[in-house]
């Protein structure tokens, strides 16, 4: 990942920093609090997310393809 900051010219960029990023963005999407945890590596907090939410990954898809077509139009790129 550093070689690709270096070479995009962006300021220092960690892991958590992206993790954090998204976290806060996805709020402008309305993503569930459960499905960004999971898309950010967190542990399920409560006992229900721990032994009753199981979420599939074309469930976790569906979110996250929301989260960056909102990215894109944000940055005017079509896709």
């Amino acid at each position: 990942m550093n070689k690709v900051v270096i070479e995009a010219s962006l300021n220092k960029l960690s892991i958590h920093g992206l993790r954090r990023s998204f976290k806060t963005l996805s709020e402008w999407v309305s993503l569930p609090s459960g499905i960004v945890a999971q898309i950010i590596g967190h542990k399920p907090s409560g006992t229900e997310e721990k032994h009753y939410t199981v979420r599939p990954i074309d469930l976790l898809r569906k979110w996250h393809v929301e989260y960056e077509k909102w990215m894109l139009e944000q940055a005017n790129v079509e896709f």
